[in-house]
Protein backbone atom coordinates (compact mmCIF):
# COMPACT_ATOMS: atom_id res chain seq x y z
CA UNK A 1 0.00 0.00 0.00
CA UNK A 2 2.88 2.74 0.58
CA UNK A 3 4.61 1.71 -2.54
CA UNK A 4 1.47 2.15 -4.40
CA UNK A 5 0.28 5.48 -2.46
CA UNK A 6 4.03 7.07 -3.52
CA UNK A 7 3.14 6.44 -6.92
CA UNK A 8 0.07 8.08 -6.52
CA UNK A 9 1.59 10.81 -5.52
CA UNK A 10 4.39 11.18 -7.94
CA UNK A 11 1.31 10.94 -10.90
CA UNK A 12 0.00 14.18 -8.75
CA UNK A 13 -2.85 12.78 -8.14
CA UNK A 14 -4.61 11.58 -4.44
CA UNK A 15 -7.33 8.55 -3.85
CA UNK A 16 -9.09 10.07 -0.87
CA UNK A 17 -11.15 12.52 -2.54
CA UNK A 18 -14.39 11.75 -4.75
CA UNK A 19 -15.29 10.36 -7.22
CA UNK A 20 -11.54 8.15 -6.15
CA UNK A 21 -10.02 8.74 -8.98
CA UNK A 22 -6.58 8.35 -10.90
CA UNK A 23 -5.67 9.82 -14.08
CA UNK A 24 -2.63 7.45 -15.46
CA UNK A 25 -1.00 8.49 -19.17
CA UNK A 26 -0.41 5.45 -20.67
CA UNK A 27 0.00 6.58 -24.21
CA UNK A 28 3.66 4.64 -24.44
CA UNK A 29 1.17 1.55 -24.06
CA UNK A 30 -1.07 2.17 -27.17
CA UNK A 31 2.48 3.07 -29.05
CA UNK A 32 4.56 0.13 -28.23
CA UNK A 33 3.32 -3.36 -29.51
CA UNK A 34 6.52 -4.86 -27.43
CA UNK A 35 4.86 -3.87 -24.06
CA UNK A 36 2.29 -5.78 -22.26
CA UNK A 37 -1.27 -4.07 -22.88
CA UNK A 38 -3.36 -3.47 -19.39
CA UNK A 39 -6.42 -5.84 -19.32
CA UNK A 40 -8.79 -5.54 -16.61
CA UNK A 41 -10.41 -8.71 -14.84
CA UNK A 42 -14.11 -8.56 -15.90
CA UNK A 43 -15.00 -8.48 -11.97
CA UNK A 44 -13.76 -4.87 -11.81
CA UNK A 45 -15.94 -4.10 -14.40
CA UNK A 46 -18.71 -2.29 -11.75
CA UNK A 47 -15.67 -0.59 -10.22
CA UNK A 48 -13.95 1.13 -12.52
CA UNK A 49 -14.52 3.33 -15.88
CA UNK A 50 -11.64 3.21 -18.24
CA UNK A 51 -12.35 6.50 -20.63
CA UNK A 52 -10.26 6.83 -23.20
CA UNK A 53 -8.35 9.85 -24.62
CA UNK A 54 -10.41 11.60 -27.73
CA UNK A 55 -11.05 9.53 -30.96
CA UNK A 56 -8.45 9.95 -33.83
CA UNK A 57 -5.59 10.73 -30.90
CA UNK A 58 -2.81 9.37 -32.09
CA UNK A 59 -1.67 8.20 -28.48
CA UNK A 60 -5.16 7.70 -26.32
CA UNK A 61 -4.36 8.39 -22.76
CA UNK A 62 -6.18 6.09 -19.91
CA UNK A 63 -8.06 7.48 -17.34
CA UNK A 64 -9.31 5.30 -14.76
CA UNK A 65 -12.33 6.53 -12.36
CA UNK A 66 -13.82 4.11 -9.32
CA UNK A 67 -17.54 4.67 -9.43
CA UNK A 68 -17.71 2.92 -5.67
CA UNK A 69 -16.31 4.29 -2.58
CA UNK A 70 -15.67 1.11 -0.41
CA UNK A 71 -11.94 -0.09 0.54
CA UNK A 72 -12.26 -2.36 -1.39
CA UNK A 73 -12.20 -0.17 -4.46
CA UNK A 74 -9.48 1.87 -3.04
CA UNK A 75 -7.43 -1.12 -2.68
CA UNK A 76 -8.04 -2.40 -5.89
CA UNK A 77 -7.44 1.26 -7.82
CA UNK A 78 -3.99 2.06 -5.89
CA UNK A 79 -3.31 -1.17 -7.17
CA UNK A 80 -4.08 -0.75 -10.51
CA UNK A 81 -2.31 3.02 -10.29
CA UNK A 82 1.22 0.66 -9.27
CA UNK A 83 0.96 -1.35 -12.13
CA UNK A 84 -0.18 1.29 -14.95
CA UNK A 85 3.35 3.60 -13.77
CA UNK A 86 5.07 0.64 -13.97
CA UNK A 87 4.42 -0.33 -17.41
CA UNK A 88 4.22 3.06 -18.43
CA UNK A 89 7.52 3.44 -17.62
CA UNK A 90 8.57 -0.12 -19.32
CA UNK A 91 6.97 0.59 -22.72
CA UNK A 92 9.18 4.66 -22.88
CA UNK A 93 12.71 2.66 -23.28
CA UNK A 94 14.21 3.74 -26.25
CA UNK A 95 13.66 1.89 -29.67
CA UNK A 96 16.56 -0.78 -29.88
CA UNK A 97 18.05 -0.96 -33.01
CA UNK A 98 21.59 -2.79 -33.83
CA UNK A 99 23.63 -4.13 -36.88
CA UNK A 100 25.27 -7.64 -36.96
CA UNK A 101 27.99 -6.07 -39.68
CA UNK A 102 28.99 -2.70 -36.85
CA UNK A 103 29.09 -5.92 -34.15
CA UNK A 104 31.52 -8.50 -36.03
CA UNK A 105 33.60 -5.11 -36.64
CA UNK A 106 33.31 -3.99 -33.26
CA UNK A 107 34.41 -8.17 -32.31
CA UNK A 108 37.72 -7.34 -34.29
CA UNK A 109 38.46 -3.73 -32.82
CA UNK A 110 37.39 -4.80 -29.22
CA UNK A 111 40.73 -6.79 -29.55
CA UNK A 112 38.03 -10.01 -29.24
CA UNK A 113 39.01 -11.99 -31.79
CA UNK A 114 42.55 -12.30 -30.23
CA UNK A 115 41.99 -14.52 -28.28
CA UNK A 116 38.69 -15.86 -29.07
CA UNK A 117 38.02 -17.91 -32.09
CA UNK A 118 35.05 -17.83 -34.36
CA UNK A 119 34.50 -20.02 -37.18
CA UNK A 120 38.04 -20.92 -37.90
CA UNK A 121 39.78 -17.57 -37.43
CA UNK A 122 41.06 -15.38 -34.16
CA UNK A 123 42.95 -16.75 -31.02
CA UNK A 124 43.03 -20.03 -29.25
CA UNK A 125 43.66 -18.42 -25.69
CA UNK A 126 39.96 -18.09 -24.58
CA UNK A 127 36.94 -20.07 -25.41
CA UNK A 128 36.00 -21.39 -28.86
CA UNK A 129 32.76 -18.93 -29.89
CA UNK A 130 31.93 -21.06 -32.62
CA UNK A 131 31.49 -24.44 -30.82
CA UNK A 132 28.52 -21.91 -28.97
CA UNK A 133 26.79 -21.37 -31.94
CA UNK A 134 23.40 -23.28 -31.82
CA UNK A 135 23.55 -23.62 -28.31
CA UNK A 136 19.88 -21.99 -28.16
CA UNK A 137 21.23 -19.11 -25.43
CA UNK A 138 18.80 -16.21 -24.57
CA UNK A 139 20.31 -12.10 -24.32
CA UNK A 140 19.92 -12.73 -20.57
CA UNK A 141 22.11 -16.18 -20.78
CA UNK A 142 24.82 -14.67 -22.49
CA UNK A 143 24.83 -11.58 -20.49
CA UNK A 144 24.87 -14.24 -17.55
CA UNK A 145 28.20 -16.13 -19.07
CA UNK A 146 30.06 -12.91 -20.08
CA UNK A 147 29.29 -11.60 -16.22
CA UNK A 148 30.15 -15.33 -15.08
CA UNK A 149 33.61 -15.24 -17.44
CA UNK A 150 34.35 -11.55 -16.61
CA UNK A 151 37.24 -12.07 -14.03
CA UNK A 152 38.74 -14.38 -15.75
CA UNK A 153 38.92 -12.74 -18.55
CA UNK A 154 40.03 -9.42 -17.55
CA UNK A 155 42.95 -11.29 -15.59
CA UNK A 156 44.02 -12.83 -18.75
CA UNK A 157 43.81 -9.18 -20.46
CA UNK A 158 45.97 -7.72 -18.18
CA UNK A 159 48.59 -10.73 -17.92
CA UNK A 160 48.85 -10.20 -21.86
CA UNK A 161 48.67 -6.23 -22.11
CA UNK A 162 46.03 -6.95 -24.16
CA UNK A 163 44.44 -3.36 -25.49
CA UNK A 164 40.74 -3.20 -25.65
CA UNK A 165 38.32 -0.64 -26.34
CA UNK A 166 35.29 0.74 -24.73
CA UNK A 167 32.02 -0.74 -25.21
CA UNK A 168 28.86 1.46 -24.98
CA UNK A 169 25.50 0.10 -25.17
CA UNK A 170 24.88 0.42 -28.93
CA UNK A 171 27.95 -1.04 -29.56
CA UNK A 172 26.50 -4.15 -26.85
CA UNK A 173 23.84 -4.25 -28.95
CA UNK A 174 25.50 -4.39 -31.99
CA UNK A 175 27.63 -6.99 -30.51
CA UNK A 176 24.69 -8.85 -29.80
CA UNK A 177 23.19 -8.90 -33.07
CA UNK A 178 26.50 -10.22 -34.67
CA UNK A 179 25.93 -13.07 -32.23
CA UNK A 180 22.49 -13.32 -33.37
CA UNK A 181 23.71 -13.75 -37.21
CA UNK A 182 26.46 -16.85 -35.94
CA UNK A 183 23.01 -18.70 -34.33
CA UNK A 184 24.12 -17.90 -30.69
CA UNK A 185 20.44 -17.53 -29.93
CA UNK A 186 18.80 -20.54 -31.97
CA UNK A 187 18.31 -24.11 -31.39
CA UNK A 188 21.19 -26.68 -32.73
CA UNK A 189 19.99 -27.89 -35.56
CA UNK A 190 21.17 -30.92 -37.67
CA UNK A 191 21.84 -31.30 -40.95
CA UNK A 192 21.38 -35.09 -41.63
CA UNK A 193 17.83 -34.04 -40.12
CA UNK A 194 17.59 -31.14 -42.57
CA UNK A 195 18.21 -33.37 -45.81
CA UNK A 196 15.31 -35.83 -44.35
CA UNK A 197 13.27 -33.05 -44.19
CA UNK A 198 13.47 -31.33 -47.63
CA UNK A 199 13.14 -34.76 -48.93
CA UNK A 200 10.05 -36.00 -47.11
CA UNK A 201 8.02 -32.58 -47.18
CA UNK A 202 8.05 -32.82 -50.86
CA UNK A 203 10.57 -29.59 -51.00
CA UNK A 204 12.71 -31.21 -53.54
CA UNK A 205 10.11 -31.77 -55.81
CA UNK A 206 10.29 -28.22 -56.91
CA UNK A 207 13.12 -26.55 -55.70
CA UNK A 208 16.42 -28.46 -56.82
CA UNK A 209 20.18 -27.98 -55.00
CA UNK A 210 21.80 -26.25 -58.24
CA UNK A 211 19.62 -26.35 -61.05
CA UNK A 212 15.86 -26.03 -61.28
CA UNK A 213 13.77 -28.51 -60.84
CA UNK A 214 10.58 -26.45 -62.17
CA UNK A 215 10.49 -24.18 -64.74
CA UNK A 216 10.92 -20.64 -63.07
CA UNK A 217 11.39 -21.98 -59.83
CA UNK A 218 15.66 -20.43 -58.68
CA UNK A 219 17.54 -23.61 -57.18
CA UNK A 220 19.01 -23.50 -53.15
CA UNK A 221 21.74 -22.59 -54.67
CA UNK A 222 20.81 -19.23 -55.78
CA UNK A 223 19.15 -18.46 -52.41
CA UNK A 224 20.52 -15.37 -50.87
CA UNK A 225 18.12 -15.36 -47.62
CA UNK A 226 19.51 -18.50 -45.76
CA UNK A 227 21.90 -16.19 -43.50
CA UNK A 228 19.38 -13.35 -43.21
CA UNK A 229 16.91 -14.05 -40.33
CA UNK A 230 14.32 -11.64 -41.19
CA UNK A 231 14.72 -11.76 -45.24
CA UNK A 232 14.49 -15.52 -44.49
CA UNK A 233 10.98 -14.70 -42.70
CA UNK A 234 9.80 -12.33 -45.70
CA UNK A 235 10.88 -15.28 -47.92
CA UNK A 236 9.29 -17.99 -46.35
CA UNK A 237 5.61 -15.40 -46.03
CA UNK A 238 5.81 -14.58 -49.66
CA UNK A 239 6.12 -18.22 -50.80
CA UNK A 240 3.08 -19.09 -48.99
CA UNK A 241 0.91 -17.70 -51.82
CA UNK A 242 2.30 -20.21 -53.73
CA UNK A 243 2.31 -23.05 -52.19
CA UNK A 244 -0.82 -22.49 -51.12
CA UNK A 245 -2.23 -22.56 -54.78
CA UNK A 246 0.27 -25.53 -55.53
CA UNK A 247 -1.18 -27.67 -52.53
CA UNK A 248 -4.75 -27.02 -53.47
CA UNK A 249 -4.31 -27.42 -57.04
CA UNK A 250 -2.72 -31.26 -55.89
CA UNK A 251 -5.03 -31.88 -53.08
CA UNK A 252 -2.26 -32.44 -51.31
CA UNK A 253 -1.32 -31.53 -47.25
CA UNK A 254 0.34 -28.76 -46.35
CA UNK A 255 3.99 -29.54 -45.26
CA UNK A 256 4.10 -27.96 -41.64
CA UNK A 257 7.63 -27.30 -40.50
CA UNK A 258 8.06 -27.10 -36.74
CA UNK A 259 10.91 -24.44 -35.32
CA UNK A 260 13.39 -27.25 -35.42
CA UNK A 261 12.09 -28.40 -38.94
CA UNK A 262 13.53 -25.31 -39.96
CA UNK A 263 16.45 -25.43 -37.85
CA UNK A 264 17.65 -28.27 -39.32
CA UNK A 265 16.85 -27.26 -43.05
CA UNK A 266 19.18 -24.12 -43.01
CA UNK A 267 21.90 -26.13 -41.13
CA UNK A 268 21.86 -28.60 -44.09
CA UNK A 269 21.10 -25.64 -46.70
CA UNK A 270 23.32 -23.08 -45.63
CA UNK A 271 26.55 -25.95 -45.20
CA UNK A 272 25.91 -27.30 -49.17
CA UNK A 273 29.24 -26.78 -51.24
CA UNK A 274 26.91 -25.54 -53.55
CA UNK A 275 25.76 -22.41 -51.20
CA UNK A 276 26.25 -19.11 -52.49
CA UNK A 277 24.35 -17.67 -49.46
CA UNK A 278 26.18 -14.73 -48.53
CA UNK A 279 27.66 -13.77 -45.10
CA UNK A 280 25.35 -13.77 -42.02
CA UNK A 281 23.34 -10.74 -41.65
CA UNK A 282 21.09 -9.48 -38.56
CA UNK A 283 19.83 -5.68 -38.47
CA UNK A 284 17.04 -4.10 -36.73
CA UNK A 285 16.12 -0.67 -37.11
CA UNK A 286 13.59 1.56 -34.89
CA UNK A 287 10.55 -0.47 -36.85
CA UNK A 288 8.98 3.10 -37.40
CA UNK A 289 7.00 2.20 -40.09
CA UNK A 290 5.68 -1.15 -38.37
CA UNK A 291 2.97 0.37 -36.82
CA UNK A 292 1.63 1.15 -40.87
CA UNK A 293 2.80 -2.03 -41.92
CA UNK A 294 0.33 -4.00 -39.15
CA UNK A 295 -2.34 -2.50 -40.67
CA UNK A 296 -1.82 -1.99 -44.19
CA UNK A 297 -0.52 -5.92 -44.33
CA UNK A 298 -4.15 -7.47 -42.46
CA UNK A 299 -2.70 -8.08 -39.35
CA UNK A 300 -5.09 -6.41 -37.49
CA UNK A 301 -8.12 -7.87 -38.92
CA UNK A 302 -6.93 -11.21 -36.94
CA UNK A 303 -4.33 -10.72 -34.37
CA UNK A 304 -6.75 -7.17 -33.16
CA UNK A 305 -3.70 -5.14 -31.56
CA UNK A 306 0.08 -5.09 -32.63
CA UNK A 307 0.60 -5.74 -28.27
CA UNK A 308 -1.56 -8.75 -28.30
CA UNK A 309 0.78 -10.49 -31.28
CA UNK A 310 4.06 -8.99 -29.38
CA UNK A 311 2.70 -11.32 -26.16
CA UNK A 312 1.95 -14.31 -28.55
CA UNK A 313 5.57 -14.32 -30.09
CA UNK A 314 7.59 -12.81 -26.61
CA UNK A 315 10.76 -14.85 -26.17
CA UNK A 316 10.86 -16.71 -29.42
CA UNK A 317 13.34 -16.62 -31.64
CA UNK A 318 13.05 -16.02 -35.86
CA UNK A 319 13.82 -19.44 -36.40
CA UNK A 320 10.25 -20.13 -34.19
CA UNK A 321 8.45 -16.98 -35.92
CA UNK A 322 9.43 -18.29 -39.38
CA UNK A 323 8.38 -21.78 -38.66
CA UNK A 324 5.11 -20.34 -37.02
CA UNK A 325 4.43 -18.22 -39.70
CA UNK A 326 4.58 -20.52 -41.93
CA UNK A 327 2.32 -23.13 -40.61
CA UNK A 328 -0.38 -19.75 -39.74
CA UNK A 329 -1.20 -19.98 -44.42
CA UNK A 330 -3.50 -22.98 -44.48
CA UNK A 331 -5.48 -20.89 -41.24
CA UNK A 332 -5.48 -17.79 -43.34
CA UNK A 333 -6.77 -19.51 -46.75
CA UNK A 334 -9.76 -21.14 -44.79
CA UNK A 335 -10.32 -17.36 -43.15
CA UNK A 336 -10.41 -16.66 -46.82
CA UNK A 337 -7.43 -14.21 -45.64
CA UNK A 338 -4.43 -14.44 -48.46
CA UNK A 339 -1.45 -13.81 -46.77
CA UNK A 340 -0.56 -9.96 -48.04
CA UNK A 341 2.74 -9.91 -50.13
CA UNK A 342 5.69 -8.14 -48.25
CA UNK A 343 8.20 -5.82 -50.29
CA UNK A 344 11.91 -6.20 -49.38
CA UNK A 345 12.68 -5.09 -46.16
CA UNK A 346 9.33 -4.70 -44.83
CA UNK A 347 8.89 -7.90 -42.64
CA UNK A 348 12.22 -6.12 -40.77
CA UNK A 349 10.37 -3.30 -40.52
CA UNK A 350 7.40 -4.99 -38.76
CA UNK A 351 9.46 -7.25 -36.62
CA UNK A 352 12.54 -4.68 -35.72
CA UNK A 353 8.80 -2.66 -34.19
CA UNK A 354 6.72 -6.19 -32.45
CA UNK A 355 9.56 -8.14 -31.56
CA UNK A 356 13.21 -7.46 -31.03
CA UNK A 357 13.07 -4.63 -28.02
CA UNK A 358 11.24 -7.46 -25.92
CA UNK A 359 13.51 -10.28 -27.03
CA UNK A 360 16.44 -8.64 -26.29
CA UNK A 361 15.42 -7.26 -23.26
CA UNK A 362 14.64 -11.31 -21.92
CA UNK A 363 13.10 -9.73 -18.33
CA UNK A 364 11.10 -11.93 -16.56
CA UNK A 365 10.04 -12.31 -12.83
CA UNK A 366 10.72 -9.12 -10.86
CA UNK A 367 10.29 -10.20 -7.52
CA UNK A 368 12.98 -13.21 -8.41
CA UNK A 369 15.06 -10.12 -9.24
CA UNK A 370 14.48 -8.43 -6.36
CA UNK A 371 15.62 -11.82 -4.12
CA UNK A 372 18.74 -12.07 -6.78
CA UNK A 373 19.41 -8.18 -6.13
CA UNK A 374 19.60 -8.88 -1.96
CA UNK A 375 21.52 -12.35 -2.02
CA UNK A 376 24.31 -11.52 -4.14
CA UNK A 377 24.88 -8.76 -2.32
CA UNK A 378 24.13 -5.94 -5.18
CA UNK A 379 21.71 -4.07 -2.39
CA UNK A 380 24.95 -3.78 -0.21
CA UNK A 381 26.53 -0.95 -2.28
CA UNK A 382 23.90 -0.11 -4.79
CA UNK A 383 21.20 0.89 -2.12
CA UNK A 384 24.18 2.65 0.09
CA UNK A 385 25.46 6.25 -1.01
CA UNK A 386 28.34 5.92 1.50
CA UNK A 387 29.77 3.05 -0.65
CA UNK A 388 30.51 4.91 -3.77
CA UNK A 389 28.53 2.56 -6.11
CA UNK A 390 25.93 3.68 -8.38
CA UNK A 391 22.44 4.40 -7.94
CA UNK A 392 20.83 1.82 -10.87
CA UNK A 393 17.14 3.40 -9.70
CA UNK A 394 18.18 6.64 -11.12
CA UNK A 395 18.07 8.02 -14.59
CA UNK A 396 16.41 6.73 -17.50
CA UNK A 397 18.69 3.45 -18.28
CA UNK A 398 16.28 0.27 -19.82
CA UNK A 399 18.34 -2.37 -18.63
CA UNK A 400 18.69 -5.59 -21.43
CA UNK A 401 20.97 -8.12 -22.35
CA UNK A 402 23.16 -6.34 -24.05
CA UNK A 403 22.97 -2.81 -21.56
CA UNK A 404 24.05 -5.27 -18.58
CA UNK A 405 27.05 -6.12 -21.30
CA UNK A 406 27.77 -2.69 -21.54
CA UNK A 407 27.76 -1.57 -17.87
CA UNK A 408 29.88 -4.75 -16.54
CA UNK A 409 32.51 -3.87 -19.46
CA UNK A 410 32.91 -0.61 -18.53
CA UNK A 411 32.45 -0.66 -14.44
CA UNK A 412 33.02 -4.37 -14.28
CA UNK A 413 36.73 -3.97 -13.49
CA UNK A 414 36.66 -1.15 -10.95
CA UNK A 415 33.75 -3.03 -9.10
CA UNK A 416 36.14 -6.35 -8.97
CA UNK A 417 39.01 -4.66 -7.09
CA UNK A 418 36.95 -2.92 -4.89
CA UNK A 419 35.57 -6.30 -4.17
CA UNK A 420 38.61 -7.98 -3.69
CA UNK A 421 39.81 -4.88 -1.04
CA UNK A 422 36.43 -5.83 1.24
CA UNK A 423 36.78 -9.52 0.67
CA UNK A 424 33.56 -9.81 -1.41
CA UNK A 425 33.38 -12.59 -4.17
CA UNK A 426 32.70 -12.11 -7.17
CA UNK A 427 28.54 -13.10 -7.43
CA UNK A 428 27.86 -15.91 -10.23
CA UNK A 429 24.46 -15.34 -11.96
CA UNK A 430 22.30 -18.01 -13.43
CA UNK A 431 20.44 -17.31 -16.61
CA UNK A 432 17.31 -16.95 -14.79
CA UNK A 433 19.27 -14.66 -12.42
CA UNK A 434 20.34 -12.55 -14.94
CA UNK A 435 16.61 -12.22 -16.32
CA UNK A 436 15.00 -11.64 -13.51
CA UNK A 437 17.60 -9.21 -12.51
CA UNK A 438 16.92 -6.90 -15.25
CA UNK A 439 13.31 -7.14 -14.93
CA UNK A 440 13.32 -5.78 -11.32
CA UNK A 441 16.02 -2.98 -12.33
CA UNK A 442 13.46 -1.77 -15.07
CA UNK A 443 10.40 -1.99 -13.00
CA UNK A 444 12.37 -0.11 -9.90
CA UNK A 445 13.58 2.31 -12.14
CA UNK A 446 10.78 4.32 -11.82
CA UNK A 447 10.42 3.64 -7.76
CA UNK A 448 12.10 1.70 -6.17
CA UNK A 449 10.35 -0.49 -3.13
Amino acid sequence: MKRALKILWAVGRTPWSAPWSVRVPLDPLFAQPNQPRLRLPAMWGGLFNLRPGPEGAPNRPLAVFCTHQPSLSRILILLFAEAALALTAHAQATPFQADSNRGAQLFKDLSCSTCHNVNGQGGNIAPDLGRLADRDFTPAALAATMWNHAPTMWSTISARGVHVGDVTEQAAADLFAYFYSMRFFEKPGDAARGKRVFEERGCSKCHGLTQEAQPGIAPVSRWQSLNHPFALSEAMWNHMRLMLAATGAKRVAWPELSAQDVSDLLVYLRNLPTSSASAPLFEITTGATGSALFREKGCVTCHGSDAALAGRIRGRTMTEIAAAMWDHGPRMAAANAPPAVFQPGEMRELLSYIWAQQFFEDARDPARGRRVFVSKGCAGCHENAASGAPNLFSGARHFSGPVMTAVLWRHGPAMLERMKATGVKWPRLSAEDMSALIAYLNLSNKGKP
